[in-house]
C-alpha cells in the first residue's frame, strides 16, 4: 500500500521495465512465454530463484534486511559522538527515517523488521564508530569476498554480537 517512485539510470534496464509495464495488466514483474501467454512474477517466485541459486534458504526479505541494516549504519557512523541519550534518540530516528525512505516503508516496519537491533545498540555504546575505526586501520577500508568495507564492519559487529553473552547484548 506504499506508493513508490524509483528512477532507473541503464538506459538497458529502462528499455525492459518499459517493455513489462506496456505488458497488460497490473502487475510490473511479468512476461510473455514463447506462446505469447502472460505470467506473473510473484514473491514464491523470487524466493525460489534465491534459494536456487544460492544454494541457501535465502528470501528476498533477508536482502531487504541487509539493505535496511546496512542503511541505518551508514547513516548512524555519520553522526556525531552523542552526550546524551536524547541526541542519541533523535539520530536514530533520523537514521530509521532514511531507512523507511529509501525502503518505503513506515519508520515502525523498518526499525522492526529491516534493521538489525545489533547495530542501534552498537549506536548507543559507541562500538559502531569503534568497529569501523578499528577496520579501517586493520583492513585499511579493504573489501572482503565481495563485500564493502562498510559491510565488513558491519558483519563482524554482528558477529561479535552473536558471540556475547544475552545479558551484555
Amino acid at each position: 500500500g506504499v506508493f513508490h517512485s524509483v528512477g532507473v539510470h541503464d538506459r538497458r534496464v529502462a528499455r525492459v521495465v518499459k517493455a513489462c509495464q506496456d505488458l497488460p495488466g497490473q502487475e510490473l514483474f511479468q512476461y510473455l512465454d514463447e506462446m505469447g501467454k502472460r505470467h506473473s512474477v510473484d514473491s514464491a517466485d523470487v524466493n525460489e530463484y534465491l534459494r536456487e541459486v544460492s544454494g541457501a534458504d535465502f528470501t528476498a526479505k533477508d536482502f531487504r534486511t541487509w539493505a535496511g541494516t546496512m542503511l541505518a549504519a551508514r547513516a548512524l557512523q555519520e553522526c556525531d559522538v552523542c552526550k546524551s541519550n536524547a541526541k542519541a534518540k533523535s539520530n536514530i530516528v533520523r537514521a530509521i527515517e532514511a531507512v523507511a525512505d529509501r525502503l518505503g516503508n513506515t519508520r515502525a516496519v523498518c526499525r522492526k523488521c529491516y534493521v538489525h537491533p545489533a547495530v542501534i545498540d552498537a549506536y548507543l555504546d559507541g562500538s559502531l564508530a569503534d568497529a569501523a575505526k578499528h577496520h579501517s586501520r586493520r583492513k585499511r577500508g579493504r573489501k572482503q569476498r565481495g563485500l564493502s568495507s562498510d559491510e565488513v564492519v558491519v558483519l563482524a559487529l554482528l558477529k561479535q554480537r552473536l558471540k556475547l553473552p544475552a545479558r551484555k547484548r
